[in-house]
């Protein structure tokens, strides 16, 4: 179950920018805090965002319809201002040549956004998308663990042996609620001191040790 920002790839404030720009085209409120959106789901970043701006005549479905308009539109900025974060593709690469797992992303973006991000750097079909979680599941991070957990076992039909990897303690808060395995990755907000006494089982300073990295999450 991998996370997508500053996990995988950093987009290069593409999804910010775009959030922003719906958010005022939608509600004609100009924007005027930003909040901190590691580790977030976007159903919670969006109560949050609606009540420090005083907005209380919109729905978070309403507002996600214009700021997947505007991702759309954009999304080719993705590569071109971003980047993939140092071995990734490699990882990716080996994991999906074993006929033990199988990947898929467990995120704080709703879907469209979780697949524009991806697409952009070609890393759609290393992901089994259907079984994933999602920023529209839930405001709480532990739940689309779960929910991702269920649609693989309703897919599958068999029980997996969940492993999350993300970047932010969220992503670990999430894992361990889960009873999943933690791996964390200090290329995001949280550094690797965080992430221990966070309750990761395992973290790395990044994925650029490709076996390590592999072992890390297959052991």
């Amino acid at each position: 179950m991998w996370d997508i920002d500053r996990t995988l790839l950093h987009g290069g404030g593409v999804a910010g920018r775009a959030w922003m720009t719906a958010f005022t085209a939608v509600t004609g409120v100009d924007w005027k805090i930003t909040p901190d959106f590691g580790g977030r789901t976007d159903l919670d970043i969006c109560t949050e965002v609606f009540a420090s701006h005083g907005v209380t005549d919109c729905t978070p479905e309403r507002f996600f319809e214009r700021y997947i308009e505007e991702v759309h539109g954009t999304r080719h900025l993705f590569a071109e201002q971003g980047a993939l974060l140092p071995g990734v593709r490699d990882v990716l690469d080996a994991l999906a040549a074993r006929d033990d797992v199988v990947q898929t992303l467990v995120t704080g973006n709703v879907p469209q956004v979780a697949a524009a991000k991806v697409e952009a750097f070609d890393l759609s079909g290393a992901f089994d998308a259907q079984v994933g979680g999602y920023g529209t599941d839930d405001s709480v991070r532990a739940t689309l663990v779960r929910r991702s957990q269920e649609r693989a076992q309703e897919k599958y039909g068999e029980k997996f042996r969940a492993v999350v990897i993300g970047d932010t303690v969220h992503d670990v808060a999430g894992a361990l609620a889960n009873g999943a395995l933690a791996v964390a990755v200090a290329t995001g907000g949280n550094s690797m001191a965080e992430l221990t006494l966070a309750g990761a089982h395992i973290v790395l300073p990044d994925l650029s040790d490709v076996a390590v990295a592999v072992d890390a999450i297959t052991r």
